[in-house]
């Protein structure tokens, strides 16, 4: 008996909480012209686990109809106070719903996912006009962007071959895909962010954001406007974030595909990241202004670019592997360099599969390392070749130290 009780409490609870959030939202409204209040959305709550009691004594098909009823019943009062109010929104209608489900719940003994349900149910009532606000930033490419990366993940990924192909099996369809998906999931989040919080919350946000996406784009977009705008401190401070924020990109990847790498990377590629950010504050604090041009991003998400990515990373898979069969671990340093040149991320996947059983994790680290510097580098030297002097020596010396600090780390690893 104290067990019911105590279940019909939390049905009565969950329902108040929700209840609150709609109370508070529509506390404008005179008194007896919204559906459901406060009081009312915890009675849904407390009916819901009521009939949950009936249905076990009665069998299951008790509560489908109680449930069905009771929508038929709320649906009926939202048509009528719809007619009065002209609001045909049916928001509070699946919310009363779900607290009737919620309280059936709470009575049957799921006590965490009833709690939880309403939780997330009450925060996603309140968010509404944060979401409206990001819907008014998302444009239509965006949402096309988004219903493609399911199509890559939902629905291409699962029907792709788990195995082996090509020379020495190192192509794996699913796997090679998987990464694809891993790469522009992160890539597209980073994008959206830019697009809800706006360039003009300042060039640290954005550069962070940007170098999610792609450190190379926005160092090459921030040298053109130096040629255009006197503000090289600013300039410098975005594209030393961006650049920054590629080690923490590096240090994601490698971490999530090779766990044994997260802590042997993270002291030089968090301290090579931090000189960067150090830096980029500095440059900031003297600069005169914050924001800039907006960076202009493309979207992460294309079938195109999809596909041309995961050719360069089948051939860099293949490459990896042939140079380590050929060439050894001096080979694996080199083609790092190499294919750090071009993209940072490709040579990562690459090197963190392989530590897994085919080289050792310290010469994954080192390599990784490598390829990164080596990417900053030639950053720096994009900065130089389209942008003026003036913002090329701001970049220069803290990169610079980067390589140092890489060149100290790969040398500290090797000799232990």
């Amino acid at each position: 008996m104290v067990v019911t009780i105590l279940n019909l409490g939390l049905s009565l609870a969950l329902g108040l909480l929700i209840g609150i959030e709609r109370g508070w939202q529509e506390r404008g409204a005179a008194e007896g012209r919204r559906v459901a209040g406060i009081r009312t959305f915890g009675l849904i709550g407390l009916l819901g686990g009521l009939w949950q009691l009936l249905a076990l004594a009665m069998g299951p098909v008790v509560l489908g109809l109680a449930f069905g009823a009771f929508v038929l019943l709320i649906t009926i009062a939202h048509v009528a106070e719809s007619r009065v109010s002209g609001d045909y929104g049916i928001t509070t209608l699946v919310a009363g719903s779900i607290t009737f489900a919620l309280g059936a719940l709470a009575v049957r003994g799921e006590h965490t996912v009833a709690a939880a349900g309403a939780v997330v149910t009450a925060i996603v009532l309140n968010l509404k006009p944060v979401l409206h606000d990001w819907l008014k930033r998302i444009e239509a490419v965006e949402l096309t962007a988004a219903l493609k990366l399911l199509l890559i993940s939902v629905v291409i990924l699962p029907l792709l071959p788990n195995q082996g192909y090509g020379p020495w099996s190192a192509l794996n369809p699913y796997e090679l895909w998987w990464l694809v998906v891993l790469i522009a999931t992160i890539s597209f989040a980073a994008y959206c962010a830019v697009k809800i919080v706006g360039a003009d919350r300042g060039i640290l946000w954005t550069g962070f954001l940007g170098g999610l996406v792609s450190s190379t784009a926005v160092s090459i977009h921030l040298a053109r406007l130096g040629k255009s705008l006197d503000h090289p401190d600013i300039l410098a401070a975005g594209v030393l974030v961006a650049s920054a924020t590629m080690f923490v990109r590096v240090l994601l990847l490698a971490a999530l595909l090779g766990p044994g790498l997260a802590w042997p990377l993270s002291a030089p590629l968090l301290s090579m990241a931090g000189v960067l950010f150090g830096s980029a504050f500095v440059y900031s604090r003297r600069s005169k202004t914050t924001a800039i041009e907006a960076v202009r991003l493309r979207n992460p998400v294309e079938l195109a670019a999809a596909f041309r990515f995961t050719a360069l990373l089948a051939a860099v898979l293949v490459a990896s592997k042939a140079t380590q069969v050929w060439l050894g671990e001096k080979g694996i340093y080199f083609f790092a360099a190499l294919a750090g040149l071009s993209d940072v991320d490709a040579i990562t996947i690459s090197l963190a599969r392989m530590s897994a059983s085919e080289i050792p994790a310290q010469l994954a680290v080192q390599s990784i390392i490598v390829a990164s510097l080596v990417n900053s580098l030639t950053k720096a030297l994009l900065v130089r070749l389209i942008g003026p002097r003036a913002l090329a020596n701001k970049v220069i010396l803290p990169i610079g130290a980067c390589a140092m600090i890489g060149a100290a780390a790969i040398w500290l690893t090797a000799h232990p």
